[in-house]
């Protein structure tokens, strides 16, 4: 397997951040209380931050030059008192927005996985599962890092800085210019590496969804892999991948370093001008030693914050590439949705008309090219012809997965586009070759198909199907916990209980594409009833190679090359001696 095949990730974003940023901080407005509590406290905070050198000087210049010791300790003990309290509410302050992000993360995680339900065939056909994961899980995780980090180190440290400069352009400001000599150095770098940055980080975050993607599909497939004896090959690829994303993760960094000499140059540069100015220009006579103390601790006042915010836009540059990723995600409109003014489906009947109907996947590569037919209530409709040639197509139009890009389809004389999705789709039961089960037990899997059935209910469903009596052989019945898809068991007796689930759900139209494929021929005689007993009295599509599940339909459609070129019934086919005879006698139905 190539690395190339993951090279790629499919979302690109031209999103300014601030509007990436903005958003994000929406997520916060349902906690307005809790918020405005945590800017009280970072007010009390800055304030107390910013008295400290005012203490010291003070201190200095009206206690210990003047050796007034007993109003030094009664002022060391309001400091400590202020200091005390701030340490309190610092934890306190921690301790809300851990609490506020997390239930912000939670609300983004549960916004994206609804959309992402939302969202038609089309959008998954094209994408791997790992980076879908990787969106759900990894990146918007990151974002919680983002919205602390908004609130306890942007909006904090910017106040910060604020009230620093007005207080030293107060005292005195010639030594405030003098302390903020170095900015314009940091101002260059910021918009020298800035677009670099967040280029390097998006990278990064691709190359991490390769590898999610990658490791999701290695292990669904891990059978697959062995049997081949793949695993050195699988490997190699794997490390190629991991050497990908390491060499993108050491150059972000490598590139986010670059920030940090540039701040500790213009520290350095605005302490030295500080005091230069402070004893040769102004002159040391000219000033006290308490406010060349107090400018001292605002210079680290003043920069402190600067770091801070340079080390919170490194991480910002680098969240803000995942919080892209995943409002690229909530941003996807589903192609398949209720269309404004559609009613509810009826109790459907079971008529199924085509008209027209013309559909392909990849532009300019049709499926189905003009398929008509009308289909009455409660016939079995097999579908047969050579892979690829529209067969299951047909049956995903009737549900609706995907729509027509011509004609129309018609459920009892209603377009299923003027109809809601769910009233559709609550109505039609679905089966498939690989059928899916859940983690949980035998039970809750079968409940999937009516969740307010009854333990009655379920059982007559798996009795129905002949599954009953496998379920009853196993150690804990139908409290028989199942592993991921259910392995553990057969098969065939996955599909049984698939079956169960479909039957319990009392579908109108029923669909059973390839159902039985997966079925020994004893597991298939076993289910024959069951399925003869589902299709009775029930509009029915089935797609199966095996004669003896078609047979028995009302009519037979063969589809080839997106049309059906042959109809009838099994005798009426096979005494034409055309497609459908020369797939039968090659045993290929």
């Amino acid at each position: 397997m190539a690395v190339n095949s993951f090279k790629e990730d499919e979302w690109q974003s031209d999103v300014k951040k601030s509007v990436t940023i903005k958003r994000l901080l929406t997520y916060l407005l349902s906690y307005k209380k809790q918020v405005l509590i945590v800017f009280l406290i970072m007010a009390y905070c800055v304030a107390v931050s910013i008295i400290n050198p005012l203490f010291i000087q003070s201190a200095v210049d009206d206690y210990i030059t003047k050796k007034d010791f007993v109003g030094l300790g009664k002022l060391i003990g309001i400091a400590l008192s202020v200091n005390i309290v701030w340490i309190l509410l610092v934890k306190l302050r921690m301790h809300i927005m851990a609490k506020v992000t997390n239930n912000a993360i939670k609300t983004i995680r549960e916004e994206l996985f609804n959309h992402l339900q939302k969202l038609d065939f089309k959008f998954f056909d094209s994408r791997p599962t790992g980076k879908i994961l990787s969106r759900v899980i990894s990146d918007v995780n990151a974002l919680k890092s983002v919205l602390e980090k908004l609130v306890l180190t942007l909006i904090p440290d910017a106040i910060m800085l604020i009230a620093i400069v007005t207080v030293m352009l107060i005292k005195d400001f010639r030594l405030a210019l003098a302390a903020m000599a170095g900015l314009p150095l940091l101002i260059v770098s910021l918009v020298t590496l800035e677009n670099l940055c967040h280029k390097n980080w998006k990278a990064v975050r691709k190359k991490s969804s390769n590898v999610s993607a990658f490791v999701h599909e290695e292990i669904a497939g891990i059978r697959i892999v062995k049997s081949y004896n793949a695993e050195g090959e699988t490997l190699e690829t794997f490390d190629g991948l991991l050497d990908e994303h390491k060499e993108s993760f050491l150059k972000a960094v490598r590139i986010n370093d670059l920030y940090n000499p540039f701040i500790e140059i213009g520290w350095a540069l605005s302490s030295f001008t500080m005091y230069y100015v402070g004893i040769k220009v102004i002159g040391i006579h000219n000033l006290s030693i308490g406010i060349l103390l107090a400018f001292g601790s605002y210079i680290s006042l003043f920069w402190q914050p600067i770091a801070n915010l340079g080390d919170f836009y490194n991480q910002l540059i680098s969240n803000v590439a995942a919080a892209e990723r995943v409002f690229e995600v909530m941003d996807t409109p589903p192609e398949i949705k209720d269309a404004d003014g559609v009613t509810e489906m009826p109790d459907i009947k079971g008529e199924v008309t085509f008209e027209d109907v013309s559909f392909s996947y990849e532009d300019g590569v049709p499926v189905l090219k003009d398929v008509s037919f009308d289909i009455k209530p409660g016939e079995m409709i097999a579908l047969v012809g050579p892979t690829g040639a529209g067969k299951t197509t047909v049956v995903n139009l009737i549900s609706r997965f995907y729509d027509a890009e011509s004609g129309r389809v018609l459920i009892d004389g209603h377009d299923v586009k003027n109809v809601t999705i769910e009233s559709l789709r609550h109505q039609m039961g679905i089966m498939t070759q690989d059928n899916f089960l859940f983690s949980g037990t035998i039970r809750d899997n079968i409940r999937y198909g009516k969740l307010d059935a009854t333990d009655e209910e379920i059982e007559a469903a798996a009795k129905s199907v002949n599954a009953h009596d496998f379920i009853m052989k196993l150690e804990k019945g139908y409290d028989t916990e199942l592993a991921e898809r259910g392995s553990g068991l057969s098969v065939g007796q996955r599909q049984l209980i698939a079956f169960a689930r479909t039957i319990l759900s009392d579908p109108k139209i029923l669909i059973l594409d390839e159902a039985t494929s997966s079925i020994d021929t004893k597991s298939e005689l076993m289910v024959q009833a069951g399925i003869a007993a589902i299709l009775k009295n029930r509009t029915s599509f089935v797609i199966a190679h095996r004669l003896s599940t078609i047979r028995r339909a009302d009519r037979i459609f063969v589809v080839d090359d997106g049309r059906i070129v042959e109809e009838g019934t099994h005798e009426e086919l096979l005494a034409r001696k055309g497609i459908y005879y020369s797939l039968s006698t090659a045993q290929a139905v």
